[in-house]
């Protein structure tokens, strides 16, 4: 079950993506930026409401809510962000790929250094093979 999650997770990921590059020539980053968050939040209302209804029970702590603002303002920033990459014209199957390619680095090298997650030799041959991926995509780009 949870792989199917993480498939229409990456199918809606993917999209997202799709749709910024074709608006982005259509709006003003920020402003498409904002039409973006809007409707996630609407729709994430939509979902907590009906939780609520359905007797869910709902939590949260500071600490996971200071935590989920600050990953809202990080993607708030890529958000507006990729409109400007994809409105000066970088290729959605180029632009994409560095990003997200991009951001596994990070988070991989943060999950080691300060979360202390282990990475096997097989995960570390991954992460080289993505890490030169995202070099040779980004070489070819700049040609």
């Amino acid at each position: 079950m949870a792989y199917m999650l993480v498939a229409v997770a990456a199918l809606m990921f993917g999209l997202y993506n799709v749709f910024i590059k074709l608006s982005a020539n259509h709006i003003e980053a920020v402003l498409g930026a904002v039409v973006l968050q809007f409707v996630a939040a609407f729709f994430g209302l939509a979902l907590l409401l009906y939780m609520k209804s359905s007797g869910t029970v709902i939590y949260s702590s500071g600490k996971g809510l200071l935590l989920a603002t600050l990953a809202g303002l990080a993607i708030g920033l890529v958000e507006v962000l990729t409109f400007y990459i994809f409105a000066r014209g970088v290729p959605v199957a180029v632009g994409n790929p560095l990003i997200v390619g991009g951001s596994l680095l990070v988070t991989t090298g943060v999950g080691y250094v300060l979360l202390r997650e282990h990475l096997s030799l097989m995960q570390l041959l991954a992460i080289a093979l993505i890490a030169s991926g995202v070099a040779l995509l980004g070489w070819s780009a700049a040609r």
